[in-house]
């Protein structure tokens, strides 16, 4: 299991690969990639990330222990960029490996929903209107809730 918080762009593709390299023992691996968007009619052109790297880590190692309990994952990276971003780059992205694809994807989405909305990062995007806050939704919230026992 691995926490990667970073201030620098990251590959996607090569940190996929990296991450099921060699990994005989698993039958399924899910990747979700979170990328900073901007739409024509709420244009961003910039997003910053703020957290506290060991706060966050933590909770993060709290969401990923929950996950790997709940759906016997056998490995799971977490990489959460902070600071300045554009649009088009990864923000994060959520690995997970596991022996069947259920447990992988029901894994990896409990992670995002997690991430979304648990995760301590505070997300300011700037618009042509200026700066703006960014707080979850009433989807993300509800999309957490379904993984309350």
């Amino acid at each position: 299991m691995a926490i990667r918080l970073l201030e620098a762009l990251f590959d996607p593709g090569a940190e996929s690969n990296a991450f099921i390299a060699g990994r005989g023992d698993a039958g399924a691996a899910v990747t979700f990639t979170g990328i900073v968007r901007s739409r024509p009619d709420d244009p961003v052109s910039r997003l910053t990330l703020e957290c506290y790297p060991e706060l966050a880590e933590r909770q993060i190692g709290d969401m990923i222990a929950a996950a790997t309990e709940r759906f016997d994952l056998l490995d799971v990276t977490v990489i959460h960029r902070y600071g300045p971003m554009a649009p088009g780059e990864p923000i994060m992205q959520v690995m997970v490996l596991s022996a069947h694809r259920d447990a992988a994807f029901e894994g990896a989405r409990m992670l995002m929903d997690y991430l979304k909305t648990d995760a301590p990062f505070w997300k300011k995007e700037e618009t042509p209107e200026g700066a703006r806050w960014v707080e979850a939704t009433a989807e993300d919230d509800e999309a957490r809730s379904r993984w309350e026992a």
